[in-house]
């Protein structure tokens, strides 16, 4: 299946315990259906401390499902994602405003 939802695009968060919330996807796992999100489902993991690092308690963004993820439009609302094929390219728009994502 086509990526919908990519590195780098802002996106809103439409469920669970950060609904409401926006960032930046960080990374995406297309297998596990799974995108790490800045800001979002903040966890926090003990580390030991390490010659390079100070180690504790340190806050770490965890993946949230891409289900539950919805990118911002020009408008700033969630929308929903469609392809289209402009000239030999296929392309993504959002589906509220019509518009091409990346061009």
């Amino acid at each position: 299946m086509a990526a919908k939802l990519r590195k780098g695009d802002k996106v809103v968060v439409l469920a669970g315990k950060d609904k409401g919330k926006e960032g930046t996807i960080t990374s995406v796992d297309p297998k596990a259906g799974k995108a790490v999100v800045e800001g979002v489902n903040i966890s926090i993991r003990a580390t030991r401390q390490s010659q390079t690092s100070q180690g504790g308690r340190i806050p770490k963004a965890m993946p949230i499902q891409l289900s539950n993820l919805a990118l911002v439009d020009a408008n700033g609302k969630p929308t929903r994602v469609g392809f289209k094929v402009e000239g030999d390219k296929k392309v993504r728009f959002a589906k509220t405003t019509g518009d091409v994502i990346d061009a």
